[in-house]
């Protein structure tokens, strides 16, 4: 006899989310790391109009679903949760820091927000440490043009990971972006006090490329697990696929 019980109540509230025809596109963003922001505005209405009921749901699979204070929700799985993770490398972080970066910038206004690949490599490389950045493309690298070239090509592939995330809104079929306020699950250390964009930048030249609690999680995604793989090694595989995409 099974020991299942499908008795259990479900509130109302939560059967009328599930049942909306958005929900299992929805769900499938959320569980693959996606950020939900304004932009996505039939999605964000949802969340919003079902947000305490869809949080008791996700709990069910020991994991949180979150609003940041800009708005925008995700998922946060726990050390136990019954959602696969997913783990971004050392420099997709440091490249979240250098957008984080730009979004709080006056450039961002003057350039109505978009922003180009080429714009974005070049300040990360004004604003990081060199041979940090270095070290991404080998451990012998110099800054020699085909070095930099290199480096180009790794941080194009951060950044269509991040856009799958959420972070980065294409704009038409070449390689500008919008930025996204997503972009601030890099910068929670800079939300308050006088010169946020200062303080981005010390982040980034300190080599912080995620706030302490999330340099912990090793993840966007996930919590404290000490025991993981490395983010450079779970990733990659992924890096030299993508590449190749």
């Amino acid at each position: 006899m099974s020991s299942i019980n499908s008795d259990t109540y479900m509130p109302e509230n939560l059967v009328r989310a599930i049942a909306n025809p958005l929900f299992p596109a929805l769900d499938s963003l959320l569980r693959s790391g996606r950020h939900i922001t304004q932009d996505d505005m039939d999605n964000h209405a949802l969340l919003c109009d079902f947000e305490t009921d869809l949080m008791l749901f996700y709990q069910r699979y020991n994991t949180e679903l979150v609003r940041a204070p800009e708005g925008f929700f995700y998922l946060r799985p726990r050390s136990t949760t019954l959602i696969s993770r997913s783990v971004l490398s050392e420099l997709d972080m440091l490249v979240g820091k250098v957008l984080c970066f730009l979004y709080l910038s006056p450039e961002r206004l003057a350039q109505e927000g978009i922003f180009s690949n080429q714009e974005m490599f070049d300040e990360l490389l004004s604003i990081a440490d060199h041979r940090t950045l270095m070290k991404f493309v080998t451990n012998k690298a110099t800054g020699t043009d085909l070095d930099k070239e290199k480096l180009y090509d790794k941080v194009r592939t951060s950044l269509r990971r991040l856009k799958r995330l959420g972070m980065l809104l294409p704009i038409g079929e070449g390689e500008k972006f919008r930025i996204s306020e997503a972009v601030f699950r890099f910068g929670a250390d800079v939300r308050v006090g006088d010169d946020v964009q200062q303080a981005q930048i010390r982040l980034i030249r300190d080599g912080e490329a995620v706030p302490s609690e999330e340099v912990q999680q090793g993840s966007l995604l996930d919590e404290p697990n000490h025991n993981e793989t490395s983010s450079d090694e779970q990733t990659g595989d992924e890096s030299n696929n993508e590449e190749q995409a």
